[in-house]
């Protein structure tokens, strides 16, 4: 069996109820869970929270809610493998077996069906733990400087201050929408960047992870072009 898994707790703090506040007409979970009933690859989609008008909200828009997430993985500190862990030890005490995991996040509305279906897909070409969306960087990181109190500023790479651009290695980041894992990589807490597993790539255009006020704005902008106009 193949689930999703949507960890949505109530108490977020930078963007309060973010996981239900409108957005581009409806809850921001909604997006996630119509893209992940569209891709049409997973047996059970399930929402795992605390709070019961993010599960009824989620229940109404097509996700199971079998259990309600305990206090102890609930707090600010909880780690999301944590969360898949929970929930694949609750659905292998009622007799099921998982093939395949997948952690979509609650706040990432541009997350494609399509995406996810192609990436299940080379997720399970060889023996991999993950498979997970990635994006690269607008500007070369290893050009990158900070900023010092004296008021000037220092490079993280000097090494490469006279390398061009095209030279440099192409970097990576998580483009924090979805993580294919099989079942006993979430429980043993495997390591995600690593070795073990693949990135499928998706365009800078189409990646925002929402986290502040100033994340959300520029999702709203970013929404008519990749939802459509609101309902």
């Amino acid at each position: 069996m193949r689930i999703a898994v949507i960890p949505a707790r109530g108490g977020s703090k930078r963007i309060p109820r973010k996981n239900i506040k409108p957005f581009s007409g409806q809850p921001m979970i909604a997006w996630t869970i119509a893209a992940a009933k569209k891709s049409a690859v997973f047996d059970r989609i399930i929402v795992s929270t605390d709070d019961e008008e993010i599960a009824a909200i989620a229940r109404q828009y097509g996700a199971e809610t079998p259990f309600v997430r305990p206090p102890e993985l609930s707090d600010d500190h909880t780690a999301t493998t944590a969360v898949i862990a929970h929930t694949i030890d609750y659905c292998q005490q009622q007799g099921i077996s998982l093939d395949a995991v997948c952690c979509l996040y609650a706040t990432a509305p541009f997350i494609q069906a399509e995406d996810i279906e192609k990436s299940y897909h080379q997720f399970c070409q060889d023996d991999w733990d993950y498979c997970f969306t990635v994006t690269d960087f607008p500007a070369p990181v290893f050009r990158s400087f900070k900023a010092l109190n004296t008021g000037g500023v220092e490079m993280f790479y000097p090494e490469h201050f006279n390398t061009r651009s095209q030279d440099l290695p192409e970097a990576l980041h998580d483009a924090g929408q979805f993580y294919w894992g099989t079942a006993q990589a979430w429980l043993d807490n495997k390591v995600i960047f690593s070795e073990r597993s693949r990135v499928y790539k998706i365009p800078r255009w189409r990646v925002q992870d929402i986290d502040t006020e100033d994340d959300w704005q520029r999702a709203e902008l970013m929404a008519p072009v990749l939802l459509g106009k609101p309902s």
